[in-house]
């Protein structure tokens, strides 16, 4: 991470800092939130669970108490208890018709009136027979109870006990097709001493049970289940009957848990009836049950991350306008290292941003002009020491040359002396009537003639010059006289006065002009030769005020070091000497200029 971070700038560093102290505090913060809400989520939909079946059981009980209210209000009512018993022991069968049905009518009065609130069905049955209801026995005959299976496990009820009838058929004919369940109590009847007389039957339609779940969210499904987890009663009638298999806990007790059917969660909560082993169960999806709550933490959710997500936008802004002078700036140096040293920052301010780009700015200034002062500097030095050097050669040789001119005249006036003079004037004329520093190597090759013809005079044998010019060579721009001081030497040191041969080739090969001087004169032994060459290797780069005086006032001994002093003060490192010779075979003198061509390149 270190390495791939040095890759890069201070403005994205600075950016993927300032993400990264943002979103992972964020994204800790969500996860922590996420963790919390979860659980806030689930404990607020089994609070609401919890309170929709708390409200639920109430009704149901209120219905159930009322079916358990009326039953008891047959069993402890002493006029109607008191009418059941005679009837049973058939101590009224001696009344006459009329007596039996006012006092008949009488107990049914009573039942219609009992049931009024909740429109139950009452069914009064007597051990000999005679039964009492408050709806029509031409729709159900209700001594049809006695063959229903359950009908036998009332023998094993007594006191107050009563026996819950679970959902049975709707056995009133005419309402059974929108009422095709109900559900009933049973109680006995009993004397003093236990034996029964009579039952009990209050029976309630399903279909009331049903309208109170429908009160409750269509995505809640209610159901009525009994202690062998058989649906009694629920929103959907096909599955009244059937075992519910999605049980919860079985705590006895109001409780909700989180049960995963396949791949769903559900969310199911039971509420046990408090007078008998029903229980009301409440089965919803999870995620329909947490939609309200949930819906509201997304809501959240969304707008915590909108607002990071504008923050960090601002911030990216805001970190930009500031790097900005920054950036600027390292593309002025990126420019200056280039070698564009007239760029500048233009970065102002009272920062310390601002306050970097202004000293920077003016260190430009001052390294521009300083390196003009340089430049002046070595300009002046440079065309000073090539004067110098040049006022150095011009006397001597003047004086070697009219020394030489006087001693012949002095010896005798032949026609030759007119021939010294000649080339006298036009070596003059080439050295001090013309200012320009370079002249072309034809002209420079022509005022060599001129001096070895001069030479020559002087001279007790003559020497030859052979010349091998290539023709491009011979339009390059040489300094003047750089040829001389080398003939020279050759003149004075090759051969002494006698006869010999100066052989000078030129060639241009890609721009470069590649030169050779050579004689056939004694030559130099090879220690000479290496010392020589280390002296020209030095030459132009020590102090060039060694030069003066390096000649002690003899013309030769200027020679080859102050011709290579000349030449790298004009070319520097494009220029290269070297010095070849055998003892008694002569010395041959390499000479290497590159010219610049016309895109710059040597």
């Amino acid at each position: 991470m270190k390495n791939k971070l040095g890759f890069l700038s201070i403005r994205h560093k600075l950016m993927a800092a300032a993400i990264a102290c943002i979103l992972i505090p964020a994204a800790l913060t969500q996860l922590i939130s996420s963790s919390l809400a979860k659980d806030a989520v689930q404990s607020q939909a089994v609070s609401s669970s919890q309170d929709s079946m708390m409200l639920l059981n109430t009704s149901l009980s209120n219905q159930f108490k009322s079916m358990l209210n009326t039953a008891n209000y047959i069993t402890t009512n002493p006029d109607m208890i008191s009418y059941f018993k005679l009837v049973s022991f058939g101590q009224t069968a001696n009344d006459d018709a009329s007596k039996r049905f006012l006092d008949k009518n009488k107990i049914i009065n009573q039942l219609d009136t009992l049931t009024i609130s909740d429109s139950s069905y009452v069914t009064v049955i007597l051990t000999d027979g005679s039964t009492f209801t408050n709806y029509s026995t031409n729709d159900f005959n209700p001594s049809l109870f006695t063959q229903e299976p359950w009908f036998k496990e009332l023998d094993n009820i007594s006191g107050m006990n009563v026996y819950w009838v679970g959902t049975r058929p709707t056995q009133f004919q005419y309402i059974s097709k929108e009422n095709p369940y109900q559900i009933s109590l049973a109680r006995t009847l009993r004397y003093d001493d236990a034996r029964i007389y009579g039952y009990v039957v209050v029976t309630q339609l399903e279909t009331r049970i049903n309208q109170l779940f429908k009160r409750l969210p269509s995505d809640q499904e209610i159901m009525l289940i009994d202690g062998d987890n058989r649906i009694l009663s629920s929103g959907d009638v096909s599955k009244i009957g059937q075992i519910f298999p999605d049980i919860g806990s079985g705590s006895g007790q109001l409780n909700t848990t989180v049960v995963t059917v396949g791949a769903t969660k559900y969310l199911i909560t039971e509420q046990p009836l408090s007078f008998n082993d029903w229980r009301l169960v409440s089965k919803q999806r999870y995620a329909k049950a947490i939609v309200n709550i949930n819906s509201i933490f997304n809501r959240v959710f969304l707008i915590q991350f909108a607002s990071i997500v504008v923050f960090l936008l601002i911030l990216l802004a805001l970190l930009r306008a500031f790097t900005k002078p920054i950036v600027r700036l390292g593309r002025t140096t990126s420019a200056v290292q280039r070698g564009n040293l007239s760029v500048r920052s233009g970065i102002r301010g009272k920062d310390e941003i601002g306050r970097l780009g202004y000293l920077f700015d003016q260190m430009l200034d001052r390294v521009q002009e300083m390196i003009a002062e340089v430049s002046e500097t070595q300009n002046r030095k440079r065309k000073a020491e090539l004067r110098m050097l040049q006022a150095q050669i011009h006397p001597h040789f003047l004086f070697n040359v009219l020394n030489s001119i006087r001693m012949k005249v002095l010896r005798k006036g032949d026609p030759e002396s007119a021939k010294m003079i000649s080339s006298l004037s036009t070596l003059l004329r080439m050295t001090i009537t013309r200012e320009e520093d370079e002249i072309v190597l034809h002209e420079e090759l022509e005022l060599l003639g001129h001096y070895v013809d001069l030479m020559n005079l002087r001279q007790k044998e003559e020497v030859q010059l052979s010349l091998a010019i290539q023709s491009e060579a011979m339009l390059v721009k040489v300094p003047r006289l750089f040829l001389q001081p080398i003939v020279e030497n050759a003149l004075i040191h090759g051969f002494n006065q006698k006869a010999g041969l100066i052989r000078i080739q030129a060639e241009m090969n890609n721009r470069v002009l590649q030169m050779s001087v050579e004689d056939n004169g004694v030559g130099m032994e090879p220690e000479a030769v290496k010392a020589l060459n280390q002296k020209l290797a030095e030459a132009g780069q020590t102090d060039p005020d060694r030069i003066e005086g390096s000649a002690n006032g003899v013309f030769s001994g200027m020679g080859l070091i102050n011709v290579v002093e000349r030449m790298r003060l004009l070319w520097g490192e494009r220029f290269s000497v070297k010095v070849e010779s055998t003892p008694n075979q002569g010395t041959i003198i390499r000479i290497t200029i590159a010219y610049e061509r016309a895109d710059g390149d040597v």
